[in-house]
């Protein structure tokens, strides 16, 4: 079981960048692909970046692509997503997840075995 607790939220305007936080506790960490996923109010959960459990290996939705990078620390057990050129469309609640195929980076809500409770990013024009 591993449990995941975000933090970094808030409210930015746009053009502003937000780095997001995304602690992990209980079991090992590092054997464990991570992902970032969103979802803004009546849409669908969808992928933002994931990273293999060494780091070495990373994918982004298109969207977000060259404005968004994800990293990890496994030394903190921490997985960070830092955002940059923020705009309006990027405003949702940003989930992180952990999947325990480690070099799998899934792009679907169902590859992933643990879900934090999320952290609201808004964006103002």
């Amino acid at each position: 079981q591993v449990q995941l607790v975000e933090s970094g939220g808030g409210l930015v305007q746009a053009g502003g960048s937000l780095r997001l936080s995304c602690a992990a506790s209980g079991r090992t960490f590092s054997g464990y692909a991570m992902g970032w996923f969103r979802q803004a109010p009546g849409k669908e959960r969808e992928f933002v970046a994931a990273i293999s459990w060494s780091g070495g290996s990373r994918y982004y939705a298109d969207s977000v692509k060259g404005r968004f990078t994800i990293s990890r620390d496994s030394n903190e057990n921490t997985v960070y997503l830092q955002m940059n050129s923020l705009e309006p469309e990027d405003t949702a609640v940003y989930y992180c997840a952990a999947d325990q195929r480690p070099l799998w980076l899934g792009v679907r809500v169902l590859d992933y075995d643990f879900w934090g409770q999320g952290t609201q990013v808004t964006v103002s024009s």
